[in-house]
């Protein structure tokens, strides 16, 4: 049996506003309408349509220029993917993000988290976990685990909503720099209070995208478990032939 996976409600909003570019009813050149008017016209939230907005500017369809509002680009030679979870967990403001800070604590350190840090299996790391939500809808669950050494004293331990990011907040205080990333991508079937707070129906897979954040010599500053519910997820790539 085939089943039909319906696209987010920001993702639908941002392919309508770019068919209206590709048949001119937003000229490249013109402003396209107020976030205001927008929200009138589709009947959407404002956080839905600012991130419509955000992915068609990610991807080169609009730009934000300053006292004049969002301008309409047009078709992009290429359209790279520049939707780089890695770079959104790290940046993450909690106080500001769609969604709420569900657990900060202490837990003995995950198999494969622990050799991608480098810890024994015995070792105890600090988790945090955020549920990214959309109209009140769960879309992605989050768990960040650290090193306990590294966030002693740090804001990371407190279970108020963290303001500015996990990299900007480490670099500040404990002097590392973040240098690179990488993305694993799996599928699994949700351990039961990841099911539970995804709201998931048994059997629901997730897709996992395991990130892992290192500083110049390779050592794993932070590894983040970021879960997507399988059946709302539509992956696409564009990319150059040679």
């Amino acid at each position: 049996m085939a089943y039909e996976v319906e696209a987010p409600k920001y993702v639908r909003l941002a392919q309508t506003i770019q068919q209206r570019i590709e048949d001119g009813t937003y000229a490249p050149g013109t402003r396209v309408p107020s976030e205001n008017q927008l929200v009138q016209s589709f009947g959407m939230s404002r956080p839905t349509v600012v991130r419509a907005l955000e992915l068609l500017k990610r991807d080169g369809w609009l730009e934000s220029r300053q006292g004049y509002g969002t301008i309409v680009r047009g078709r992009p030679a290429v359209v790279e993917q520049k939707d780089r979870r890695g770079s959104e967990v790290l940046a993450r403001d909690e106080s500001q993000a769609p969604g709420r800070l569900v657990e900060v604590r202490q837990v003995p350190v995950p198999a494969r988290v622990a050799s991608l840090l480098g810890l024994s299996k015995r070792a105890k790391v600090l988790m945090r976990r955020f549920l990214i939500e959309d109209n009140g809808e769960p879309v992605e669950l989050v768990s960040s685990y650290f090193p306990a050494g590294m966030v002693e004293g740090t804001q990371l331990e407190s279970a108020a909503p963290l303001s500015g990011g996990t990299r900007a907040h480490l670099e500040a205080r404990r002097k590392v720099r973040f240098d690179h990333v990488t993305e694993r991508v799996s599928a699994r079937l949700p351990e039961r209070g990841e099911a539970e707070l995804l709201e998931l129906p048994d059997g629901v897979p997730v897709l996992s995208v395991l990130v892992v954040a290192r500083d110049a010599a390779g050592q794993a500053l932070q590894v983040s478990d970021v879960l997507l519910p399988a059946d709302r997820q539509e992956l696409e790539d564009t990319y150059r032939l040679n």
